[in-house]
């Protein structure tokens, strides 16, 4: 029999309602990833316009943060303002599916190159190794070249908080899996105006998150879930249009 992880769902729960609660959150053995069954609850609709997240009939808007970037700059959600963004969680040394995740990156950083309000957002879990310097080395290797794209590092409580609250996009240490670390590599789409967006599911209902760990020349994982960094690609190019 399956073992499952119900860690997580409480801030699904709290914080996006019933429509929301996923059928079970199922920790990949050896892995690090938490999987969720919203994320596949059909292929998603290629919408005209995106949906918003609503939370208690109010539209879902991303925290205010503050955090030094890998040039030891300090970066807050003001500097995205005006910006359409992708927002990860991940940390340095993963050994798993956090190459994969920035590989994805840097294929929408390449193809939105001639976009200069598109930025993304990787806010390191492992601050107490991750510094600046660090960020820096990381950033060089995946040859990051978007100057709007920040790796993000500070205080641990403020990250987590951000993380699991801020975002729901869970993250934990955990000494069993992996790397130490636990995590469930989906991106969030952030608009112009610091809301949350995303298209629409099979079933109407709005993704939220979109999978982060799939390359697009993969096609599908081994557990069958589809890539869907493509249609990211197109959800991003549709909210830098929204504004024109």
């Amino acid at each position: 029999m399956k073992k499952y992880s119900y860690v997580g769902v409480s801030f699904v729960i709290l914080i996006f309602g019933i429509i929301f609660i996923p059928k079970i959150v199922d920790r990949v053995k050896g892995s690090s990833i938490v999987k969720n069954d919203r994320m596949s609850a059909g292929n998603p609709i290629a919408n005209e316009k995106l949906g918003y997240i609503k939370i208690n009939d109010a539209l879902k808007k991303i925290p205010e943060f503050a955090f030094l970037d890998q040039d030891s700059t300090l970066i807050t959600n003001h500097d995205y303002k005006g910006k359409v963004f992708v927002v990860e969680f991940f940390f340095t040394s993963c050994p798993t599916i956090c190459p994969r995740m920035n590989k994805n990156l840097v294929y929408l950083q390449n193809k939105l190159k001639d976009y200069d309000k598109f930025g993304i957002a990787s806010f390191t879990i492992n601050p107490k190794i991750d510094t600046p310097r660090r960020l820096k080395k990381y950033a060089e290797n995946y040859k990051v070249t978007d100057p709007d794209w920040h790796f993000l590092t500070g205080d641990r409580e403020d990250i987590y908080e951000l993380a699991n609250t801020g975002f729901n996009i869970y993250a934990a240490e955990n000494p069993d899996v992996p790397g130490g670390f636990e995590h469930n590599g989906y991106f969030a789409l952030i608009d112009q105006q610091g809301y949350i967006r995303s298209r629409y599911d099979a079933s109407g209902n709005p993704l939220i998150y979109y999978r982060g760990t799939i390359g697009v020349d993969e096609e599908e994982d081994e557990n069958g879930e589809e890539e869907q960094i493509t249609i990211l690609l197109e959800d991003i190019k549709k909210l830098l249009k929204e504004n024109e």
